[in-house]
């Protein structure tokens, strides 16, 4: 079998009607549309929304502002992950102020965490708000020290 033998199956494509091109087409004249109307005429599908009537779709939603509730308490922090903390030469001082000097904080207003991606090979001294479980076990094994600055 060659490229020039492959044909598509019978039946699986068929010519577009071409209506409106005169009587002997047998879609001539109206051209299926019918006889006068809204159906007859260009732009029938009209606006997206129109229901012919019915209160339209977008209108019978509830009418919220906003996403949905947002918990007023909820804290957001600056997440710094192990691979982040190349920068820094062996027992220096890792703070918020230290991060944000090295442009590794998203906003240096919130307070910071420090998750486990990555490995860390020099010892460091970190001082945050929060250190995830597999990030402080990785600190210490490297002979670092982990504070958590409270508040």
């Amino acid at each position: 079998m060659k490229l020039h033998d492959l044909t598509p199956n019978p039946g699986s494509k068929k010519e577009r009607k071409r209506v409106g091109r005169g009587i002997s087409a047998g879609q001539g004249k109206t051209a299926g549309r019918g006889t006068k109307g809204a159906g007859a005429r260009s732009g029938e599908d009209g606006h997206l929304y129109h229901q012919g009537g019915n209160l339209p779709f977008f209108r019978r939603l509830p009418f919220m502002r906003g996403e949905g509730f947002t918990p007023p308490f909820q804290v957001e922090y600056n997440e710094v992950n192990l691979d982040q903390l190349t920068a820094f030469k062996a027992d220096s001082l890792v703070t918020p102020e230290a991060l944000a000097g090295a442009n590794l904080l998203r906003d240096p207003r919130n307070p910071v965490v420090i998750l486990g991606r990555g490995e860390i090979n020099v010892p460091l001294k970190v001082r945050v708000h929060r250190v995830s479980a597999g990030a402080r076990s990785k600190i210490e094994a490297a002979g670092g020290s982990v504070e958590l600055i409270e508040g």
